[in-house]
This record gives C-alpha cells, sequence and structure tokens, in this order.
C-alpha cells in the first residue's frame, strides 16, 4: 500500500500565505503524478495542482499565479505554496498521488486523510 500524510493546513487571513506539505511512503515503485486536490462543503472534489514525474504542472485557474506546486521526487514529496489566499480557498485539502506499487505489481492512485484550509478575517 501507499501512504499519503499532509501538513500545514490552518487558519489565516485573506492576503496571507500557507504551504502544504504531503509525503508519500510504502510499496512505491515509481510515481508519475502527484498533486492537490480540495472539497469545499457542499462542493464537488476539484484539481488545484498537479506536477508529473517530469516536472510538467497543471493549475486550475482560480489559482494560476498565486500557488506554485513544488515535487521532490527522490523523497516522494509534494508541497503546494499558497500565496494572496482568498476566502474562497477555505477547503479541505487532499493530496493525491498515482504511480506504480511494487508489492501488487499493479498501479496505484491514493489519497491523504485532507487537511483543513481556512481563510477568514
Amino acid at each position: 500500500q501507499v501512504h499519503l500524510v499532509e501538513s500545514g493546513g490552518g487558519l489565516v487571513q485573506p492576503g496571507g500565505s500557507l504551504r502544504l506539505s504531503c509525503a508519500a511512503s510504502g510499496s512505491i515503485f515509481s510515481i508519475r503524478t502527484m498533486g492537490w486536490y480540495r472539497q469545499a462543503p457542499g462542493e464537488e472534489r476539484e484539481l488545484v495542482a498537479t506536477s508529473t514525474s517530469g516536472g510538467s504542472t497543471v493549475y486550475a485557474d482560480s489559482v494560476k499565479g498565486r500557488f506554485t506546486i513544488s515535487r521532490d521526487n527522490a523523497k516522494n514529496t509534494v508541497a503546494l505554496q499558497m500565496n494572496s489566499l482568498k476566502p474562497e480557498d477555505t477547503a479541505v485539502y487532499y493530496c493525491n498521488a498515482q504511480g506504480f506499487d511494487y508489492v501488487i505489481s499493479a498501479d496505484f492512485r491514493s489519497w491523504g486523510q485532507g487537511i483543513q484550509v481556512t481563510v477568514s478575517s
């Protein structure tokens, strides 16, 4: 199994910054994509940003220019630097990883437990 552990959420005022981190562990042979999704109350889970092992990134339009995803392939970690936060960024943020599990010899897709980010004055 592959486990993801997130850290770094919390309460921040509008215009402030937060940095989320996620570490993957377990029977990882390789990770193709790591990224972040979020889910606000009453809403569906949506993509925030993803990064491939080759360095390609994708961002939701709503966070472009404010959020930056970074990844350490050697350490199986991914971070999300969130600047100029807005109240509408309030959500539970989930780390996601997709790759190959060497124990089951099959692809995996794992989620973290989720971490709360609240932007409020």
